[in-house]
């Protein structure tokens, strides 16, 4: 019997705990599990390991020269996103890099949920049911998702099948993609495909979902909140990077915003998957988001189902396999 690889497993969650049990051994790995993050106190549980798994802890250019003086040399995290990983850093030191793929149904359908709460005044109906205010009031009144128009901006698989939910509710769909330029009345998945100033002008909803990057920073800020429909709706599940708070909250405050539904904000890092119940939280963007009645603030958890959890945990130990063998690793990313 061939010998297990060891791999440190930094920010084991509890809920990760059944399904480090059952694909460990299935990657042939002998699993080193850790509740602790990484950090340059707990960095040495890695030293000898050319591989380890990580979650969402920042990962600065200080650190990842630590793990690589101790024999690292890929890092996995169990995310989508790793925009948490001093990428640059990682380029000049030869450190390779891998995220994770689940299934796109998690954050879709949260996407969908987010949508018809938002619509339907759902946080105005549940504050007023809780006082026992059952009347029927002017802000309580919704819309129906059929008149409306959907701006999807990002056409990756979460994006596509948010579109193809989004077909049985009959609303017209708009999609913008920076990496697919609109051709002449194009359809993707029942959208049109349409310039980035249109998504903003004609939609009554604008979704997003696209990965961070230095190219769409702030894509929605105050120049492209000035040119959005008025009233508009905006639903961001896919990172906080690509919406200027200030500008949002600006354009909440003015009446431009009809209302936001934010499971992703700026700055989150070190904020959210932790309890913070009886302290001042030290965000004061997210605090004063979540006073308005307009806008629902969710912690990062759109991609949290039973399913997601498996796939992230499975994908990041065949990742780390793929890379102790040598072999081709399709969740490596390019630096």
């Amino acid at each position: 019997m061939s010998k297990r690889l060891k791999l440190p497993v930094y920010s084991r969650r509890r809920d990760e705990e059944l399904f480090f049990e059952h694909f460990g051994p299935r990657c042939g790995l002998d699993l080193d599990l850790h509740r602790e993050d990484p950090s340059p106190e707990t960095a040495g549980l890695a030293e000898g390991c050319p591989a380890i798994s990580i979650i969402t802890t920042p990962i600065d250019g200080a650190l990842l020269e630590r793990f690589y003086t101790l024999g690292v040399r890929f890092i996995s995290t169990r995310s989508a996103g790793y925009d948490h990983i001093d990428r640059g850093a990682a380029k000049k030191l030869g450190m390779r890099i891998g995220n994770v793929s689940y299934a796109p149904d998690a954050v879709s359908n949260y996407t969908i949920m987010l949508i018809l709460m938002t619509i339907r005044n759902i946080k105005h109906i549940a504050r007023l049911t809780q006082a026992q205010d059952f009347s029927l009031r002017r802000w309580v009144q919704g819309r129906n998702l059929n008149n409306l128009t959907v701006g999807i901006a990002g056409t990756g698989r979460i994006g596509r099948q948010v579109i193809k939910h989004l077909g049985g509710f009959g609303c017209r769909i708009l999609t913008w993609d920076k990496f697919a330029p609109p051709g002449p009345e194009e359809v993707l998945c029942g959208g049109r495909r349409v310039r980035w100033e249109e998504l903003l002008a004609e939609s009554d909803i604008i979704s997003l979902h696209m990965p961070a990057s230095d190219d769409n920073c702030h894509i929605i800020n105050a120049a492209a909140l000035a040119k959005i429909k008025e009233g508009a709706v905006i639903i961001n599940t896919a990172r906080g990077s690509l919406i200027d708070t200030a500008a949002l909250i600006d354009g909440i405050e003015s009446g431009r915003i009809g209302a936001a539904a934010l499971d992703v904000v700026e700055d989150e890092s070190g904020l959210y998957y932790k309890d913070h119940r009886g302290r001042v939280l030290p965000h004061r963007d997210i605090a004063l988001l979540r006073s308005y009645p307009n806008v629902i603030v969710t912690p990062h958890t759109a991609f949290y189902t039973d399913q997601s959890v498996s796939d992230m945990v499975e994908n990041s130990l065949k990742s780390c396999m793929a890379f102790l063998r040598g072999e081709e690793n399709s969740w490596e990313v390019d630096l």
